[in-house]
């Protein structure tokens, strides 16, 4: 029981890719990719937890950030 209240609690960020990573350092993209960024404008609900948020920190100036719930 008390799982499902944790989960029910927890954060979640919605993450756009609003700029395409080509032109920048390789690992950029590969840090979009791993986010589940494949195209430009497409979104991803994510956990919000330390490594998603360091992931999204290293390519902040490709991504749109809000917050759901």
């Amino acid at each position: 029981m008390a799982k499902a209240k944790a989960q029910a609690n927890e954060k979640q960020l919605k993450v756009t890719l609003v700029r395409s990573p080509i032109g920048y350092e390789k690992s950029q993209g590969e840090t979009a990719r791993a986010l589940g960024l494949r195209k430009m404008h497409a979104s991803v609900i994510v956990k919000d937890i330390p490594a998603v948020r360091g992931m999204i920190a290293k390519i902040s100036h490709l991504l749109a950030v809000e917050e759901v719930g």
